[in-house]
């Protein structure tokens, strides 16, 4: 049995922009891609902490260090600049190894810094 498991996290994300006539997705800075382990064109959760919204796209690279998160196409009316997001992605784990298994989570300053643990 495969269980699905929460895989990475960017958690409190801040929206830098929006683009409603977009094709559609997430743009990721991929210094955050790369932190959480997100790969490009993989399925996402987005989660507005802001209002409540949820949906579910994929994930696009934005430029190395521009900081950006992008909601584009229809999702782009579910969201505005600066609200905050937990961008999800998941996995399948096979239940002898989902109680083993930890997911990457990147905490996330204002400004989409990646905050470092205490």
């Amino acid at each position: 049995m495969l269980l699905n498991m929460l895989k990475a996290k960017l958690h409190s994300a801040t929206v830098t922009q929006c683009d409603l006539h977009y094709e559609g997705s997430v743009s990721i800075d991929q210094d955050l891609l790369d932190a959480s382990g997100i790969l490009p064109h993989e399925r996402v959760d987005i989660w507005n902490v802001t209002n409540g919204a949820r949906i579910q796209t994929y994930a696009l690279e934005a430029p190395r260090g521009s900081r950006t998160i992008g909601v584009n196409g229809a999702a782009a009316r579910h969201f505005a600049v600066g609200d905050r997001v937990i961008i999800a992605a998941f996995a399948s784990v096979e239940a002898e190894k989902a109680r083993q298994h930890a997911p990457t989570v990147v905490l996330l300053g204002d400004a989409n810094e990646i905050k470092l643990p205490a």
